[in-house]
């Protein structure tokens, strides 16, 4: 009886800590591309080098360890802030899309960079 006890307790702590390592969502990199694509922030940025704006990696590295990252991110990408685009002040183009949790991978999808 000790014995099986003891298994349930080991597999309960078993699974508790898988799913505490487990990312809560994951990211659906080609969802992110496609939604990235269609805002048309490929236009502007790259993953890995500069183009107009920073490269997906840079902005991944400037976010890196910073409390309220995804949320930051995330105004970013939804409200159209003033960015420099060569010393000229421009709307930043919204992502196009409603859907908060499409918006939310993306903005996953770029911090993974």
């Amino acid at each position: 009886m000790k014995d099986s006890f003891k298994r349930i307790a080991i597999a309960i702590g078993t699974l508790g800590l898988t799913a505490a390592v487990m990312p809560a969502h994951a990211v659906d990199a080609d969802a992110a591309q496609a939604l990235a694509k269609s805002s048309e922030c490929m236009v502007c940025h790259a993953v890995d080098k500069k183009k107009l704006g920073p490269s997906f990696k840079e902005v991944a590295a400037k976010y890196k360890g910073k409390v309220g990252a995804e949320d930051g991110l995330y105004k970013h990408l939804t409200t159209g802030p003033m960015v420099d685009m060569g010393g000229s002040k421009v709307a930043h183009k919204i992502v196009k899309s409603k859907d908060e949790k499409e918006t939310r991978n993306l903005v996953k999808w770029i911090l993974a960079q």
